[in-house]
């Protein structure tokens, strides 16, 4: 099991950037999938990046794509979502999520895949 801790979250304009990091707790990190999902108020939870457990492939929702930068540093436990260019539309509690049997490629994507959630960091970005 593993338990997962974000933060970095704030209230910024737009056109600024941010970085989110998660923390997670044991020694296996590197046997785990993560991901960072998001959800805005009165919208279901939607996904956000992917990284695949050497951090070799990353996966983008299209609409942050060329803006977020996902990574990891396996050595620190940690998973990081670097946001650039951030818009009023970005504003949403941001969730970091783990999983060991993600496998295929379509399976990055979906929040059903993932079994183990943080406790979310609010970001709010005004006009």
């Amino acid at each position: 099991q593993v338990q997962l801790v974000e933060s970095g979250g704030g209230l910024v304009q737009a056109g600024a950037s941010l970085r989110l990091s998660c923390v997670a707790s044991g020694r296996t990190f590197s046997s785990y999938v993560m991901g960072w999902f998001r959800q805005a108020p009165g919208k279901e939870r939607e996904f956000v990046a992917a990284i695949s457990r050497p951090g070799i492939s990353t996966y983008y929702a299209d609409s942050v794509k060329g803006r977020f930068t996902i990574s990891r540093d396996n050595a620190k436990n940690t998973v990081y979502l670097q946001m650039n260019s951030l818009k009023p539309e970005d504003t949403a509690v941001y969730y970091c999520a783990a999983d060991r049997e993600v496998y295929r490629s379509s399976d990055y994507y979906s929040q059903y895949e993932y079994d183990y959630w943080g406790q979310g960091t609010q970001v709010t970005v005004s006009s």
